[in-house]
């Protein structure tokens, strides 16, 4: 049985950003502080590009998903 394996989408920052309604410097700084959504960095150096998959993105979201307001903070 020969499965295909699920196509990797990659976005930048942009797009994450877009996505989420959020600014660029703001998906940044989240980066910074370890708040955001994984990443890889393309290449070596400070200046190497940013990508996010999409999975990556949509599981963090999932930490966010709530069904009242009685289940904030737990």
């Amino acid at each position: 049985m020969n499965q295909l394996a699920p196509a990797l989408l990659f976005l930048t920052t942009i797009e994450v950003a877009g996505m989420l309604r959020i600014s660029r410097r703001t998906l940044e700084r989240m980066r910074v502080e370890g708040t955001g959504p994984r990443y890889i960095k393309v290449g070596p150096g400070k200046r190497s590009r940013v990508l996010y998959r999409q999975q990556e993105v949509e599981v963090w979201l999932q930490r966010f998903n709530y069904g009242s307001t009685s289940e904030y903070g737990r």
